[in-house]
């Protein structure tokens, strides 16, 4: 054999093995940095399911107590307030069904690829939730700008207030860097700061209307409120629909 052929066969050799070292190592590579971020996602859900179910908790003690509160009082106020802080411990409950359904079938074979599109699916459905919550926000609001009876402005002040304290309490409790990562706990965190924000704006709307005397401000600021987290429930509702797709953005 020349000794040209035996350079080139040693060569090629040489490039084969150094091509399967590497290969071998990318594997390697991608499979231990596979497990760590499986398992940073594991840890992560495991703090947002803590997470969500001390905030269903807190919103479910603060539902209840406006409503008997309501019932006692015979006040209109605490009562919707109360309804409507029901419909926000369904949407969170949701969210912590999700993380807990997820945990119990981590192992599950049944599941491909994996439990995180649940996450998104729960997303996607507290979104629509929220969007449902806004409509039915804007429909009594408007009603509420052609009535004519009167606003227990005291009541309904006390009740903002309170509903604003609870709903900064979660809203610390559910903060995540990791929202854009995981649809849930950001459907969660956003149903608490759509209830902020409309506590914000009913106490604003509800201090001008009782010191210049007008009913329709409290119907505006809800109207605006409703505006807002019609536009958060569109952008979650687009971001967990597309992970439920597969869709990939060029």
């Amino acid at each position: 054999m020349p000794i040209t052929e035996i350079g080139n066969y040693v060569k090629k050799k040489i490039v084969k093995n150094v091509n399967n070292m590497e290969t071998e190592t990318l594997k390697t590579s991608c499979s231990h940095t596979h497990h760590e971020h499986n398992h940073c996602h594991t840890h992560q859900h495991d703090i947002h399911e803590t997470k969500t179910k001390i905030v269903v908790f807190i919103s479910a003690l603060a539902m209840i107590a406006e409503i008997l509160f309501g019932f006692i009082t015979n006040s209109m106020a605490l009562l919707s307030d109360g309804w409507h802080m029901a419909s926000h411990v369904l949407a969170i409950g949701l969210t912590w069904f999700a993380y807990v359904y997820c945990r119990k079938n981590r192992t599950n074979a049944k599941f491909k690829n994996g439990t995180s599109k649940i996450l998104s699916l729960s997303g996607y459905t507290s979104g629509l939730l929220l969007m449902v919550i806004a409509l039915w926000m804007a429909f009594e609001c408007v009603i509420r700008v052609f009535s004519t009876e009167t606003i227990l402005y005291n009541d309904a002040i006390l009740v903002a207030i309170i509903g604003l304290g609870v709903n900064i309490i979660c809203a610390m409790v559910l903060h995540s860097k990791h929202h854009n990562e995981d649809d849930n706990i950001k459907a969660a965190y956003l149903h608490v700061l759509s209830d902020a924000l409309t506590s914000v704006l009913a106490i604003v709307a509800l201090f001008l209307g009782k010191q210049f005397n007008l009913n329709w401000l409290d119907a505006v600021g809800g109207m605006i409120g409703s505006l807002v987290i019609l536009k958060w429930s569109y952008s979650l509702i687009k971001q967990s629909g597309e992970k439920l797709l597969d869709y990939q953005h060029e």
